[in-house]
């Protein structure tokens, strides 16, 4: 069982949350060819170890965040808000 520390929510167990995907990706432009698309899809890397991800609160503050997690022993290393608003919210309130 993972655990994410939300930082808005606190810990949570990962079934509250949904997964986005890899965190590092540039998507390309929405006229871009479906020839960009794919490849930013579906042609990335397997990382194995420390991974940037996306993962969304869905049971919970419904906010997306960062996750930094290793794809290996499911250690969490860090979290913290997708939107850089956000972000910078939380470090007023600190």
């Amino acid at each position: 069982m993972i655990r994410i520390p939300c930082p808005f929510c606190g810990e949570r167990d990962h079934s509250e949350f949904s997964y986005g995907g890899d965190a590092t990706i540039e998507y390309p432009a929405l006229d871009a060819s479906i020839a960009n698309w794919h490849d930013a899809v579906f042609q990335r890397q397997n990382i194995c170890g420390m991974q940037f991800e996306t993962w969304q609160h869905l049971n919970g503050c419904r906010m997306w965040l960062v996750v930094e997690r290793d794809t290996m022993s499911h250690e969490i290393r860090s979290v913290r808000p997708a939107h850089t608003g956000m972000a910078k919210a939380l470090e007023d309130e600190t």
